[in-house]
């Protein structure tokens, strides 16, 4: 298997070094930026598989950078963040980001979630490889996404909570169901980032997101893909 590339974003050279040693000893190439500009230029020329992102980077901010990168690229994103207000963090998953680690951290959990977003967005295919819903269709195999036969950019986890609820239609689900199916029983993260990635799912795939035909909302509940 090739090498995977890991590109690790933060001005603290300590946690960079850190981080650095822990993603090599598991086996991953790893570069480095000390700041947003370095981050875009390394990002743009080693093509990483994955970004770990501080958000509190001088010159060009963990947000910026998402956004730009996002533009460019599919590659899972996690933050790693100092600051703990939700609003910074559902910002960052707004934007791009697939998950977010807070300060101070463990960097074995670092890790891990890094080898979590990196075999999601290679997950084999199970189960019905295509799944269809009018023009939308989601290709396990491929791990593409069309609608009206356009492909459509999605994230790891996009992909993912999107290929949970087209596989399960008419079943309503919770949100603590739908992180555990797609983030894992180990994920600690809160059941409001699904809300987040639902709302960014909408804009990429219903024709009118305020009135959704795809992806419905049960209230008191979660959310459930519409059964047609």
């Amino acid at each position: 298997m090739t090498q995977q590339t890991v590109l690790v974003a933060d001005d603290e050279k300590r946690i960079v070094n850190l981080l650095r040693a822990y993603l090599e000893e598991a086996g991953y190439r790893v570069v480095t930026a000390a700041d947003g500009r370095q981050a875009l230029f390394a990002a743009r020329h080693e093509k990483p598989d994955c970004v770990v992102l501080d958000l509190m980077m001088p010159e060009i901010n963990g947000w910026e950078f998402t956004r730009r990168f996002r533009q460019e690229s599919d590659a899972p994103i996690i933050m790693v963040t100092a600051r703990i207000e939700d609003t910074d963090k559902i910002l960052g998953l707004e934007l791009g980001a697939d998950d977010y680690v807070t300060k101070p951290f463990s960097p074995r959990e670092v890790v891990a979630r890094v080898r979590a977003v990196l075999r999601r967005a290679r997950q084999e295919p199970v189960a019905a490889e295509v799944l269809r819903s009018d023009d939308l269709v989601l290709d396990r195999g491929a791990h593409l996404v069309t609608l009206a036969s356009q492909p459509v950019g999605l994230t790891p986890t996009e992909f993912d909570l999107l290929a949970v609820l087209m596989s399960r239609p008419g079943r309503a689900m919770s949100r603590l169901e739908l992180l555990e199916a797609t983030q894992g029983h180990a994920y600690e993260g809160y059941e409001r980032t699904v809300d987040v990635h639902v709302k960014n799912l909408r804009r990429k795939i219903e024709p009118d997101p305020k009135n959704p035909r795809y992806i419905e909302t049960v209230f008191g509940v979660g959310y459930k893909f519409a059964d047609r």
